[in-house]
């Protein structure tokens, strides 16, 4: 909840594209004030722009996630410009699209450091200055391949296991010290982002989301309720929850299904232009929007994730609809039943 009855403060990592970008626009339009991190200039200053036209307010923190140091410094300009921070959401990511075998050291350690190395950093940036308060909330944007991996995406499975690890232990730490502290993971299903345009890739096709595609939009909602929601975890898409119950039931048959489902399912009918730029170890250039290029396949809404956020009103809902069934059967067998005085 935002802090002492004022502007709520956040925090996004990766908030430049994809669905860091969403987010950062989502809390926008309630007016938040949200810090906005990535490495690229361009995406940071339309994120900006984006958000100050919608009433909220942004500070620009050019930072990569993957030096503690920059996300540190980041942290403490946000306090010190904006307020305390309320929500911290780590999204930021970065991978290889390839067989594991054909990924160097250097590329698969940068993968890492990013995408789960950056949330470890971002937590403890945010838990370092949300503990003397006893209050705040922190987001890990995850993934349905933080429960069951694919081939051709080992740095990012592996980043996103790691980063489930990673929060049940200082979620028990917590809960343990009874901090009013909140930490959730969202787990995401295919997204229509720029990543598929602008990660490192050596596969011989252009690489898509597994479909069925949403639209980033659909992750950032759910981001922002769950920010608001003691929720320990959230699942956005029928997908997601196909994947994680898929694989506690039956994880050899998801082996052999996706060893042969699993590559073409990942890739266009488009080669890979020659020379492709990547943002592994260096932001490009322009605004590369929310939007990847998979819209007129992207879902705009989840009937589930609607579900999942309204799942109480549902439960009242079938709960008072019970109480009137069994009232109204009760009421049936009066009218058969005939009169003791009969």
């Amino acid at each position: 909840m935002p802090n002492s009855g004022q502007r709520e403060i956040v925090v996004v990592t990766g908030a430049s594209a994809g669905v860091g970008r969403a987010v950062a626009r989502a809390f926008g339009k309630q007016r938040a004030w949200v810090g906005l991190v990535a490495r690229g200039r361009d995406g940071l200053e339309a994120a900006r722009r984006e958000i100050e036209d919608l009433g909220g307010r942004a500070l620009i923190l050019q930072a990569d996630v993957a030096n503690s140091d920059e996300v540190d410094s980041a942290a403490e300009r946000v306090e010190r410009e904006l307020g305390p921070v309320d929500v911290w959401v780590n999204n930021a990511m970065t991978t290889v699209f390839s067989r594991f075998i054909d990924i160097t050291p250097e590329e698969f350690r940068r993968a890492t450091e990013v995408t789960y190395l950056g949330v470890v950093y971002g937590t403890l940036a945010a838990l370092k200055r949300m503990y003397p308060r006893d209050r705040g909330t922190i987001v890990q944007v995850g993934s349905a391949l933080a429960y069951r991996s694919i081939p051709l995406q080992a740095p990012y499975c592996g980043a996103k296991h790691a980063i489930a690890g990673f929060t049940d232990s200082v979620r028990t730490e917590l809960l343990h010290e009874k901090k009013n502290i909140h930490i959730a993971m969202v787990q995401l299903p295919a997204m229509n982002t720029p990543q598929f345009s602008w990660c490192r890739t050596k596969l011989p096709r252009h690489p898509q989301p597994v479909p069925p595609i949403y639209q980033p939009e659909v992750a950032a909602d759910a981001i922002v309720w769950a920010a608001r929601h003691r929720r320990r975890e959230v699942w956005v898409g029928a997908p997601t929850v196909a994947a994680i119950e898929g694989q506690k039931m039956a994880p050899g048959v998801m082996d052999h299904y996706l060893a042969s489902s699993g590559y073409d399912s990942q890739q266009t009918d488009q080669p890979v232009e020659p020379n492709r730029p990547d943002n592994l170890f260096h932001p490009l250039p322009g605004d590369w929007g929310a939007h990847g290029i998979f819209d007129h396949q992207a879902h705009k809404h989840s009937p589930q994730t609607w579900a999942t956020m309204h799942r109480n009103w549902l439960l009242a809902g079938l709960g008072l609809a019970g109480a009137a069934g069994a009232a109204i059967a009760i009421n049936a067998r009066r009218r058969e039943t005939p009169n003791d005085r009969e």
